[in-house]
């Protein structure tokens, strides 16, 4: 519901009568709110009481009613043994019990006051009353404070609680924050809170950005000492938490590609107190690994049919020098238009140590203020053409190979099923900035097959590039941190993430530094074989 602003409080309307008298239409629903808020700020006429954790709300049937269908179910309905009562006791968990009485008065006034730490708490309520209006408040402010939730240690919580009640669209920037800066995420979260079914769900994506599949095994185990803590602490006899340590062993460390990690690493795990726990386990993934490394189809074929074997061979986003670079452009808004940027780097043909001898080229030119091409001419065979000019607003990464597939024969040979070509994963890591807070705000996939005719991959609009090109931000000067809003039902502020009266045009999501001026990408390579369980349009091996 839009309420006008105190400008809008008196509009004449000029519609004549019979009588051509013109009527004066007066709006005074600024106060009409004002007196339902005091019914709550000065416990007026209330017909009844909440309970809440001890602590008893005075409340008004009709106002709960109107607020929530929940509550007019609750209250209305003769087959509920509440309608007939005057004092109400409702459940609530100690964090949602602490915020109840400003959901209570959001009931009356259209305001409350949210941030990180209580916006979960007020959403479980929003949601357990089916307050429509206000979940969808709680939401929006979420999706404008992940990064600083990341910060907070508070992602995790809001990643889980909105993948179970079916918030899909928050859900999954929930879940793609935590995939593409997981190492940062981890390390600021309590991890007793990340539950076995979201590890596992997390574990399977192919789309995970981390230093090495190393790096995630440990971050894994680091979680499974935090369970196993909670098992030893729990009533379980010594049997029971033996038992269910050993499954949740075996089920979560089934997701690690073991295969994805270089022969060094397979041996740094023999060092490992785990290997030692659970030798029978490991010694089967390492020699998975290693038949899989040393060129052994049939038996990496056997593996392949398997439910868990089919993302084994399948690189994730890996962030080592070896498979890619970063990418930063200063002064950005000083370039000129179509100015390009070029960066040259390799990698490594294979993830195995037994290819390193070789390295495959590549030059990336960036784009990030459109691609011009001038007027020219085609020669061909039947004649000469004129070429027009042609400009494109695009964001663009170009991707070449400059060495070809024949300095990797031997290599691809060997792993890729005689496969002439090199084909690969690429990524393209986009950094932004939310609530001053960097992190990896966007990711373009592709899966491109390079060879003597195909050399060269066009990526277009990795960025959205009027965001990018439009230089209009300005600070605002309230409420800078992003860490508690006002929320209300106005018609200015339901349209405003900053919720004040002095708006500022958004801050700029991918630029970064001090001056918003400056653009970060991180491009990423890996060497795909046919094992690899990929499938992206235009990939007829995908």
């Amino acid at each position: 519901m839009d309420y006008p602003q105190t400008e809008e409080l008196l509009k004449i309307s000029k519609s004549s009568d019979e009588g051509g008298n013109d009527d004066l239409e007066v709006d005074n629903s600024k106060s009409v709110l004002l007196k339902i808020a005091t019914l709550y700020a000065e416990q007026l006429m209330s017909d009844m009481v909440l309970e809440v954790g001890g602590v008893g709300y005075p409340a008004h049937r009709l106002i709960l009613c109107a607020s929530s269908e929940v509550f007019q179910v609750m209250l209305m309905n003769r087959e509920w043994s509440e309608w007939r009562e005057s004092r109400v006791i409702l459940q609530e968990t100690p964090t949602a019990a602490s915020v109840f009485p400003h959901f209570l008065k959001y009931f009356y006034t259209g305001q409350i006051r949210i941030s990180y730490n209580t916006v979960l708490p007020v959403l479980s309520l929003a949601d357990k009353y089916n307050v429509k209006d206000l979940v969808i408040l709680c939401l929006e402010y979420m999706s404008q404070h992940i990064a600083l939730a990341a910060k907070r240690g508070h992602l995790i919580a809001w990643m889980q609680y909105t993948m179970a009640c079916g918030h899909n669209s928050v859900a999954k920037e929930c879940q793609n924050f935590v995939k593409w800066n997981m190492e940062g995420v981890w390390s600021g979260t309590d991890l007793s809170e990340l539950d076995d079914e979201t590890l596992l769900l997390l574990l399977q994506q192919s789309d995970l950005v981390l230093l090495n599949e190393m790096k995630l095994y440990r971050l894994v185990v680091s979680w499974l000492m935090t369970q196993r803590e909670r098992f030893e602490l729990s009533e379980l006899t010594e049997g029971e938490v033996k038992m269910h340590w050993d499954t949740l062993v075996t089920t979560v460390l089934s997701y690690i590609r073991f295969p994805m990690m270089c022969p060094n690493q397979l041996a740094n795990l023999l060092l490992c107190p785990l290997t030692q726990e659970y030798k029978e386990f490991f010694m089967e993934r390492m020699a998975i690994a290693m038949s899989y490394q040393s060129g052994q189809n049939e038996r990496v074929t056997e593996i392949q049919q398997t439910e868990q074997g089919r993302t084994l061979f399948t690189p994730r986003l890996y962030t080592e020098d070896m498979w890619g670079s970063i990418l930063s452009v200063d002064n950005f808004h000083s370039l000129p238009s179509y100015h390009t940027r070029t960066f040259i780097f390799s990698t490594k043909p294979s993830i195995a140590d037994v290819a390193s001898d070789g390295l495959t080229e590549w030059t990336v030119d960036l784009y990030p203020k459109g691609v011009w091409f001038k007027k020219s001419m085609l020669i061909a065979w039947s004649g000469n053409y004129d070429v027009p000019e042609v400009v494109l607003r695009t964001v663009r990464i170009s991707i070449t190979c400059q060495n070809g597939p024949e300095v990797n024969a031997d290599v691809y040979s060997k792993l890729a099923l005689q496969e002439p070509d090199i084909r690969v994963k690429i990524g393209i890591l986009v950094w932004g900035v939310q609530n001053g807070v960097e992190h990896i705000a966007n990711i373009v996939e592709r899966v491109h097959r390079f060879n003597a005719q195909s050399k060269v991959l066009n990526i277009d609009d990795a960025l959205d590039f009027d965001e990018l090109n439009t230089p209009l931000y300005t600070p605002a000067s309230a409420n800078a941190g992003g860490n508690v809003s006002t929320v209300n039902m106005t018609k200015h502020n339901s349209h405003c993430s900053k919720c004040t009266e002095n708006c500022a045009m958004p801050e700029p999501r991918h630029l970064l530094g001090i001056d918003r001026d400056q653009l970060r990408i991180q491009v990423i390579i890996v060497p795909l074989t046919e094992f690899c369980h990929v499938a992206v349009s235009g990939d007829p091996h995908g």
